[in-house]
């Protein structure tokens, strides 16, 4: 078994083939940082801890703050997902994901609908093994009206599954995707093809603008790898506190979920 599968998708495998030190440091969890500057996100991030979650970066703050608060952010011991869903021509997008590796991102993001082309090159100039890189399918504020709208053929999940397949044609790591697409990738792609899910939220939540949204239990119950999680942690009175509580339920769902398939 490859040390690829056993750091991507963990939920697959039988309990003793995953050392206690592999489950403690590879957090399911990706804080949303959706800040408008980096005082914002670093006061949050001070309160949190690198062996509880990964931290996500995105258009709003990168765009404000610029590679020096991924630097800083991985000199406290983060590992970052640059979520800039990169969606250009081949040779841009190539040279954007080449600098964003070279920045030392655990993970960056292209955008499916970019076509094969671009995914190729995305492939090309990120070496395997070293950042994570995987593909946007459709946002997970998108439903069947705005795909009807932009004609998209298709109801969202066949939508979503015709373009990871393509991303795992190029070579891509794997995908984001909603929970509701979740289970079904997991079958058609196997289990060392990283599933990253956003659109979380707690059971008792507000849904916000997302459409396509599911809790933590359904996202991994249905083969989610990583949760991205924002406004439920960023917002909470107690930021630290709903962390812990959100990965207290995710290991109790692991403890119980798929190991009995092996």
């Amino acid at each position: 078994m490859t040390s690829r599968t056993l750091i991507c998708n963990p939920l697959y495998l039988p309990v003793i083939s995953v050392p206690d030190k592999l489950r403690m440091n590879d957090p399911r969890i990706i804080v949303a940082l959706d800040f408008p500057d980096s005082m914002s996100a670093l006061n949050l991030v001070a309160r949190l801890d690198p062996s509880l979650c990964r931290l996500k970066v995105g258009k709003e703050l990168f765009t404000a703050a610029g590679p020096q608060l991924v630097e800083t952010m991985m000199g406290k011991g983060f590992e970052i997902f640059l979520d800039l869903k990169f969606h250009d021509i081949p040779t841009t997008v190539a040279n954007a994901c080449r600098t964003a590796a070279a920045l030392g991102v655990w993970m960056m993001n292209v955008h499916a609908l970019g076509g094969r082309r671009m995914l190729a090159a995305a492939r090309e100039a990120v070496t395997p093994g070293t950042a994570r890189l995987i593909a946007v399918t459709l946002l997970t504020s998108m439903d069947q009206s705005d795909l009807d709208e932009v004609g998209l053929k298709g109801e969202p999940q066949d939508v979503v599954q015709r373009l990871a397949s393509l991303t795992r044609d190029c070579g891509l790591d794997g995908v984001v995707c909603s929970a509701l697409e979740a289970s079904r990738l997991r079958k058609a792609m196997g289990a060392d093809f990283c599933l990253v899910t956003p659109g979380i939220r707690p059971a008792d939540s507000s849904p916000d603008e997302q459409r396509r949204i599911s809790t933590p239990r359904q996202a991994i119950e249905n083969g989610s790898d990583y949760l991205v999680i924002g406004r439920p942690i960023t917002q909470a009175t107690e930021p630290v506190e709903m962390l812990s509580r959100l990965n207290k339920d995710i290991e109790d769902i692991r403890d119980v979920s798929h190991f009995d398939n092996f």
